[in-house]
């Protein structure tokens, strides 16, 4: 009518939504968000730390770091046994912490929904290992669906979620660092109002007693034939007929390579990937002279249709070993060479080292200098394996330093602990050190641990955790003790020093290896990138270039042609080069 209000909606048409531009992580957390989430519990691994980070940043959700993964797993799958749609993110080596729930969730099943995201790393980009964990959806029988695109971020988590609660089943997300970490167009929705069901009690199947877990994993099996049928009807399985003369299998990042350097070529674009549509697979392959399975990492589609009797070809052509890309495809099949970058094969190695003013610089400077043998563990200080520091002799994975330094006693004598210390972090400590601890002690072993207290997650990017007073929205939280914990683990010999202090660290570590108990020192000092100390200076007229300095490998100190320097648009003023001058050459802002 005239006079009134004339909208879109008026005349049929449906206002085009807004649209954002999102990391596949960021998709991840709108999609959990947008699908009515409301508890989420993560412990930060790269690369899936954002999704958590994200969605921490939402109205209307329940959101926490857990101290490991195996915790997070648990407080999502609870929340989801009690009615909630729950979601636990990690990466890959994560799952191995938290397998010990999944397994068991499989079989007990879901009130509310409840996804698990993991994040694999190909080419280990910041990873101890290239696991895939396509391996643990197949052993636990969860579904798991792969998204190749931030779109497809968005909406698999809504359709997991679906999936959960049809299926009573946890339900894996699978990102890869080239989808969590790339950025592509997202479309935004309102949040859903998915009230939480009601809890109730049901013996029979949340307590899996043997008896009880018998008749629950008959469940897990009919479950997984249906959902082999389903996945053939699935539209997240998509067949794109081309030319007929090959036909590729791929799924995620392989994906958007594959479209983008073949193509000509056919393919079918896997949204599950366990389990897998046999049947569309088998009549997609007749409709092909070739087929190809292009996947990153292990050759699980591959194998899967070669024991279902079709011709395939796959690794023999793409190896298992690193990512693929867009370059690689092209140089398989099209025998297309590399682009060089002019330049680039010019430019001088650039190997990564400790931050200016990192804390842990001065701990491994002085373990160096007692030729010690040094246990490591995950975390920013594993780069002290490289030279100049050359201060860590083995790397396994989060909290095992301390169980090394154990085995290592109990194959040699306690005479080998007075060369070996065990170095973890604050919040690798909480995650899973605490118990090797326990161990240690209680075994009556004489190894030295250094618990190094930078107060805060560094590695993954500055995440709170118990150590640290703040909870994941920077509010205060109840702080764990960490010298009180060390004591109620039974240890008697406990120091506190600053690692800055590279005298009392020397005396500290001296005294605690030459003891036959376990020693605890904890180097306290907050990260660099937390907070600056005044910027310290180089007296040039008094450096005789004898390089001392230079073994701290800090970036802030140079050495030119015209000898050492101190680049003040890097130094953050720790204090460590003073220290180690011989010639007292290094001196405050105000003493140059």
């Amino acid at each position: 009518m005239i006079g009134d209000k004339i909208t879109a909606a008026a005349f049929g048409i449906k206002p085009e939504k807004e649209k954002r531009l999102m990391l596949g992580n960021e998709a991840v957390a709108f999609g959990a968000w947008e699908a009515g989430v409301k508890v989420v519990a993560s412990y930060p691994g790269t690369p899936s730390t954002e999704i958590t980070e994200v969605i921490s940043k939402l109205p209307d959700v329940n959101v926490q770091w857990a101290p490991n993964e195996k915790v997070a797993t648990e407080v999502a799958f609870g929340a989801a046994m009690a009615g909630a749609r729950s979601l636990t993110c990690m990466k890959h080596v994560g799952v191995n912490v938290a397998a010990d729930p999944i397994f068991t969730a499989a079989y007990t099943g879901v009130s509310g929904g409840m996804v698990i995201a993991v994040a694999d790393d190909p080419a280990m980009h910041s990873s101890q290992n290239e696991q895939d964990s396509r391996y643990y959806a197949r052993a636990a029988h969860i579904p798991m669906l792969e998204p190749a695109d931030s779109q497809e971020c968005a909406d698999f988590v809504k359709l997991a979620y679906g999936l959960s609660e049809q299926l009573d089943t946890p339900v894996f997300l699978r990102l890869t660092t080239r989808i969590a970490h790339a950025r592509s167009q997202v479309e935004m929705n309102e949040r859903a109002d998915v009230p939480v069901k009601p809890y109730q009690k049901d013996v029979m199947k949340n307590v899996m007693m043997p008896g009880m877990a018998r008749k629950r994993h008959l469940h897990v099996e009919k479950r997984e034939k249906f959902l082999e049928e389903a996945a053939n009807m699935m539209p997240i399985n998509r067949v794109e007929i081309r030319d007929a003369k090959v036909g590729i299998v791929t799924s995620g990042a392989c994906y958007q390579y594959v479209r983008e350097a073949l193509p000509e070529a056919s393919t079918l674009k896997l949204g599950m990937v366990y389990p897998l549509p046999m049947t569309l697979i088998r009549d997609f392959a007749s409709k092909v002279e070739k087929l190809i399975v292009i996947e990153e990492l292990e050759g699980l589609i591959e194998k899967d249709i070669a024991a279902a009797g079709i011709a395939v070809e796959g690794k023999s052509l793409t190896g298992i070993q690193g990512e693929l890309s867009v370059e690689k495809l092209r140089s398989i099949f099209k025998g297309e060479p590399a682009p060089q970058v002019e330049g680039v094969e010019d430019l001088p190695a650039r190997p990564p080292v400790l931050c200016p003013g990192c804390p842990h610089r001065g701990v491994f400077f002085v373990l160096n200098r007692l030729g010690l043998r040094v246990m490591g563990d995950i975390g920013c200080y594993t780069l002290a394996a490289l030279p100049p520091l050359n201060a860590i002799d083995a790397c396994l994975c989060m909290g095992a330093s301390i169980g090394m330094a154990s085995g290592a006693e109990r194959a040699h004598g306690k005479e080998f602990s007075k060369k070996t210390v065990a170095v973890l972090g604050d919040s690798t400590f909480i995650h899973s050190g605490i118990t090797g601890l326990v161990d240690a002690v209680y075994n009556q072993e004489s190894i030295t641990v250094l618990i190094l207290d930078n107060r805060i997650t560094g590695m993954t990017g500055h995440q709170q955790n118990p150590a640290t007073g703040l909870d994941i929205h920077g509010q205060p939280a109840p702080q764990l003790n960490l010298e009180k914990m060390v004591e109620a683990c039974g240890v008697k010999d406990i120091q506190v020093v600053d690692p800055f202090d590279l005298a009392a660290m020397h005396q500290a570590v001296s005294g605690a290896v030459s003891r036959d108990e376990v020693s605890v020192i904890i180097a306290r000092r907050p990260c660099a990138l937390l907070s600056k100390q005044p910027i310290f200076a180089l007296h040039i007229d008094g450096c005789k270039n004898c390089g001392a300095c230079m073994k701290l490998s800090c970036p802030a100190i140079e050495r030119g042609a015209n000898g050492v320097s101190i680049n003040p648009a890097l130094c953050v003023g720790c204090g460590m080069c003073v220290q180690v001058c011989p010639f007292k050459a290094i001196k405050s802002g105000e003493e140059a």
